[in-house]
């Protein structure tokens, strides 16, 4: 499925940034094109479904505080 994002592109400093309108997603490179690329290239990431190799396990930990 395509889905199509509107993007703003404008100099800081030395460099390009590249901010998606929609979604908070911001990329930069040396050059527009290089930061649209690597815009693309985030939101492509942001939508790709996570695919955990390790299964985190959940411990529970019972401390002492001293209240004064």
């Amino acid at each position: 499925m395509k889905k199509t994002f509107t993007a703003r592109v404008f100099p800081e400093g030395n460099w390009f940034v590249a901010q998606c309108l929609e979604i908070d997603i911001v990329s930069q490179g040396q050059t527009e094109i290089e930061a649209l690329n690597n815009l693309q290239e985030a939101l492509e990431l942001h939508f790709e479904p996570p695919c955990a190799t390790i299964i985190p396990k959940l411990e529970k930990l019972a401390i002492s505080i001293n209240a004064a």
